[in-house]
């Protein structure tokens, strides 16, 4: 087993064995490879983003939030349009 006493022969051997086997299949598999490194990048990018959003933005009113306002049609009212004031 004097042939495998260097390292570099064994992966050349290796990589020759990938290359006979896998050779037809190894564009798709860089195009994948390609595919899931750009998802990771920006995935990884808005994460960074989103911490960075939450704290710079300026307030908005939700939802949940009171809104201050007149009442426009107040039914306790006399002379209100709905009918069912006194």
């Amino acid at each position: 087993m004097a042939i495998f006493r260097e390292p570099w022969v064994l992966g050349i051997i290796i990589l020759v064995a990938i290359l006979l086997f896998a050779g037809p299949k190894l564009p798709s598999i860089a195009r994948n490879l390609g595919q899931s490194m750009r998802i990771i990048k920006s995935e990884v990018k808005e994460m960074k983003n989103d911490g960075k959003e939450e704290k710079t933005a300026a307030p908005t009113p939700d939802a949940e939030s009171p809104v201050e306002g007149k009442i426009v049609n107040d039914p306790t009212k006399p002379g209100t349009t709905d009918g069912t004031g006194v």
